[in-house]
């Protein structure tokens, strides 16, 4: 299980166009790592549309967000644009970020149990630190409380910040 204070899981996915990106390619901004279960379901749709009204204000405080699924980088480009989407979306269809992040979990829904994506957010600094893991996150809230995690570090420089 990965902690706060350590180094982020580096990764090379996809993006919605085909475009390689890694990890990497942020340093120097923070960035709000979101992992989801799929595109076009209620939850997932209505988490990656509270992160677009949102995605100016991330912006001005550094960050950059990211949202990883198991889907195929054309289901990105396809939800991407059905809702607007402005940040990065990669895929992950052999689940190797979604693994390192131990967000590969058993689930459980009406009775039945599977494995599956447990909805989770890490904030990481500009040098690959783990600031923040937010796990089980709502959807509707996961973009507020990222945001006003990142303004509370941006306010609050000089303080240690509270890691989970």
């Amino acid at each position: 299980m990965l902690e706060t204070g350590t180094q982020a899981p580096e990764f090379t996915l996809p993006d919605k166009d085909g475009n390689e990106k890694s990890l990497s390619d942020f340093r120097g901004k923070k960035v709000v790592l979101y992992f989801y279960s799929k595109d076009n379901t209620s939850g997932c749709t209505r988490q990656a549309q509270a992160f677009a009204a949102l995605y100016d204000e991330f912006k001005e405080v550094g960050a950059e967000v990211i949202g990883i699924s198991k889907d195929s980088a054309a289901s990105h480009a396809r939800f991407a644009e059905k809702n607007s989407l402005p940040f990065v979306l990669l895929a992950d269809p052999e689940r190797k970020a979604i693994e390192a992040y131990g967000v590969w979990q058993e689930k459980k829904l009406y009775g039945k149990v599977s494995m599956g994506v447990v909805r989770t957010t890490f904030i990481i600094d500009e040098n690959g630190v783990i600031l923040k893991i937010m796990p089980k996150v709502k959807p509707d809230a996961n973009a507020a409380d990222a945001l006003d995690f990142l303004k509370g570090l941006t306010n609050a420089k000089a303080q240690p910040a509270d890691n989970q």
